[in-house]
C-alpha cells in the first residue's frame, strides 16, 4: 500500500514538474505598451506676451495659465484676455476676452469660449457670445453660423446667428439677423 502511494504521489509529481518545466519555457509577454504622454510639456501662471514687428506691439495676450503642448498649441484654461494695437504699436484698437482659449499653433487660430467679449475701443462697439475664432493669419473674427451673437454699439443692439469681421472689429457681418434695437429699447427689454 505504501508502494502504491508513493508511486502514485511519483506520478503526480512527474507531472506538476512536467507543468513546471512547460510554464517556466513559456515565452514572456511582450512589455506593457506605453501611452504616449500628450499633456502639457509646460505651465506658466501670470502670462504677459507681447506679439511685436519692428519693435511694435501688435497683440498683448495676458492669463493666469498657460499651458504648452508638444505640437505647439498652447491652452489658457483660466481664459486670457487678447489686446489689439494699431500699426504703429500705441492704440488699443479691440479686446478680445473669454473663460477659456486654445491656440491651434498649425492654423494660427485662436479658439476662444465661455462669456467671449470682443470690444473695439474706438467706435465703442462690443460683441458677446459663447465661442469665436479668431484667425491670426487671415486678421479675422469669426464664429460658427449657428452661434449666437450680440452686437452693442452707442446707438443700437444687433443680435443674430454667425458673425464674420475683420480683426480690430471695425467692419462686421451678422450672418443671419434676428433683432435689431436701440439702445433704449434693448434696455427696457433686458437684452
Amino acid at each position: 500500500m505504501v508502494r502504491a502511494q508513493l508511486a502514485r504521489a511519483g506520478r503526480w509529481g512527474a507531472v506538476l514538474l512536467a507543468a513546471g518545466l512547460l510554464a517556466a519555457c513559456k515565452q514572456e509577454d511582450e512589455a506593457p505598451k506605453l501611452i504616449p504622454y500628450t499633456g502639457p510639456l509646460l505651465e506658466t501662471e501670470n502670462v504677459r506676451t507681447i506679439l511685436s514687428d519692428s519693435a511694435r506691439p501688435h497683440i498683448r495676450l495676458a492669463s493666469p495659465l498657460e499651458q504648452r503642448f508638444e505640437n505647439g498649441d498652447l491652452l489658457y484654461p483660466k481664459g486670457a484676455a487678447l489686446t489689439f494695437y494699431d500699426k504703429l504699436g500705441k492704440v488699443i484698437v479691440n479686446t478680445i476676452q473669454a473663460k477659456w482659449i486654445k491656440y491651434d499653433g498649425n492654423r494660427q487660430l485662436y479658439i476662444a469660449r465661455g462669456d467671449v467679449r470682443v470690444a473695439n475701443v474706438p467706435e465703442q462697439q462690443k460683441l458677446n457670445t459663447e465661442e469665436l475664432f479668431y484667425d491670426r493669419a487671415k486678421q479675422k473674427i469669426y464664429t460658427d453660423d449657428k452661434m449666437f451673437v450680440r452686437v452693442e454699439t452707442p446707438a443700437e443692439v444687433l443680435t443674430g446667428y454667425g458673425l464674420k469681421a475683420n480683426q480690430d472689429f471695425s467692419r462686421y457681418e451678422i450672418k443671419h439677423p434676428v433683432g435689431d434695437f436701440t439702445l433704449d429699447e434693448a434696455r427696457s427689454q433686458g437684452k
